[in-house]
């Protein structure tokens, strides 16, 4: 194999192999923890424009098979392993996770010591990386990390381009793209809603004049506050229709009604997230993907939380006192991860039979 380095911005380099696209690439560095699901995670928008390092020793043991894409073309900026599986085994495999990397352009990096890449990001937080080849001008691949100034159009990038449905019998739905994970729609498929999918930029009133019997806020990428389009949508839609927001929709939803939100020191990034419901004191493990969360202080009195996470205590849920809206931080349709919380998705149903009596 050939030597690849990464560089981040604080100045440290590890050195290993590559694997993947041949290709430079510059990002924002972040940790996952979960012990499975790498095809679900490399395939989530959410991390658009982001350097996936994976903590769990071995990553592609089980290749990749055609269903467990959370998008067709993924948007994460590279992957970096412990240790690639040289010899992946798994029936519904298609191909191994270097050739899937290789065919969506990603480069990656194995060989690396992936403990203290966590322990540093953990320490100083997020930080800016470079996947580069070992040239001699490393001095100067650093300088250019450090001057490079990362984009703040993901959701832009991640978001479908034109409308799309997925027909049904029952509850009429809009879903709003903000870089959609395939398992929310499976999760509404289930439960027959007849799906629309819209652009993240789309007018509260073309949403409106669809009938939809509910609208759903799907995860994305990125800063809430880079997407102001959609705050002003669900502030003119709320109320009139039952709203439901999953990861980045809940940032934009309580947004919309005059909270604030935080970038976070290092994110939630795993599967095995221990959210408790405020007023049942019920317990979900739950499976998370964010880099901002909402901020406990000043919260709207519109707004009641219902539910916190027990580690760092952050806002993982919100309901509106008056409106038939609520939101969640973390992702209740699983893929990969826990369904403990897939029950939310059964409450939006309920939120949209109720509001038509």
């Amino acid at each position: 194999m050939n030597k690849r380095l990464l560089i981040l911005e604080d100045g440290t380099i590890f050195e290993g192999e590559a694997i993947g696209a041949t290709l430079d690439v510059t990002g924002e560095l972040v940790f996952n923890t979960g012990m499975t699901g790498y095809q679900e995670s490399i395939t989530d928008q959410s991390y658009n424009g982001q350097i996936l390092t994976f903590t769990y020793p071995m990553i592609g043991n089980y290749g990749i098979n055609r269903d467990d894409y959370e998008s067709i073309h993924p948007t994460c900026k590279a992957v970096v392993v412990r240790e690639a599986a040289r010899r992946p085994s798994n029936w519904r495999m298609k191909m191994s996770l270097d050739d899937f990397l290789k065919s969506k352009n990603i480069p990656g990096i194995t060989g690396v010591d992936t403990r203290a890449i966590t322990k540093i990001v953990r320490e100083h937080g997020t930080m800016k990386a470079s996947l580069v080849q070992p040239l001699d001008g490393v001095e100067h691949q650093m300088s250019q990390l450090q001057a490079t100034v990362l984009p703040t159009n993901q959701v832009e990038t991640s978001s479908t381009v034109t409308a799309y449905s997925s027909p049904n019998s029952g509850k009429k739905v809009v879903v709003v793209d903000f870089g959609l994970k395939h398992s929310i729609l499976r999760e509404l498929s289930q439960r027959n809603c007849d799906l629309t999918v819209v652009p993240y930029n789309t007018p509260a009133q073309e949403i409106l004049g669809m009938s939809p019997d509910g609208v759903m806020l799907t995860n994305g990428p990125g800063d809430p506050t880079d997407v102001p389009e959609a705050i002003a949508m669900i502030q003119e839609i709320q109320g009139k229709v039952p709203l439901f927001g999953i990861c980045l929709g809940h940032q934009l939803f309580s947004l919309a009604n005059g909270a604030t939100t935080y970038k976070m020191k290092f994110g939630h990034r795993g599967f095995n997230h221990a959210v408790r419901e405020i007023a049942t004191g019920r317990v979900d493990f739950t499976s998370q993907n964010h880099g901002y969360a909402v901020s406990s202080e000043d919260l709207p009195e519109d707004l009641m939380i219902t539910h916190i996470e027990i580690n760092d205590q952050s806002i993982e849920g919100v309901r509106h006192r008056h409106y038939p809206a609520f939101s969640v931080q973390f992702h209740p349709d699983a893929a990969p991860g826990p369904h403990d919380a897939s029950y939310l998705f059964d409450d939006f149903m309920d939120l949209m039979d109720n509001f038509k009596k």
